[in-house]
């Protein structure tokens, strides 16, 4: 299984299959809620790594998450779209798109064993644009 991370905003930031470990994708309602809450949440926590470049190869993208974790909610690019398509043999399994998703959270951390670093992004959708939210899957039957 692997991931691919698509980012739309002032600039496009895209992460291979190669950078991107894990994804979670969560809905959040109040926990002390006695029925179905209309104060929902959606969000995505995506794990990589951080690639050096070999040769001639294109600089790591996820600086440009880093960058995008500084931008200021006043400035309308703190909002950009997020699509993930988790794969499975060569096909799409699922396909989640945030299309108004700003960062909570942005971690990276270094180690000398690992000979890379790693990297943690927690996003999520603006709420009252969250019915905009796609959850898509079954592209291969």
């Amino acid at each position: 299984m692997g991931f691919r991370v698509k980012i739309e905003g002032a600039e496009s930031i895209d992460l291979n299959i190669e950078s991107i470990l894990t994804v979670e994708f969560k809905t959040d309602t109040p926990d002390d809620s006695n029925a179905r809450s209309t104060d929902l949440g959606t969000s995505l926590v995506i794990t990589g790594k951080i690639l050096t470049p070999v040769g001639g190869e294109a600089a790591d993208n996820t600086i440009k998450l880093a960058q995008w974790s500084l931008v200021p909610a006043e400035k309308a690019d703190c909002y950009r779209s997020v699509k993930v398509d988790v794969i499975s043999a060569s096909q799409i399994v699922r396909q989640l798109t945030l299309p108004n998703a700003f960062v909570v959270d942005y971690k990276e951390s270094y180690g000398d064993e690992e000979g890379v670093g790693t990297f943690k992004l927690y996003v999520k959708q603006k709420k009252d644009k969250t019915a905009n939210v796609k959850f898509e899957g079954g592209f291969g039957e």
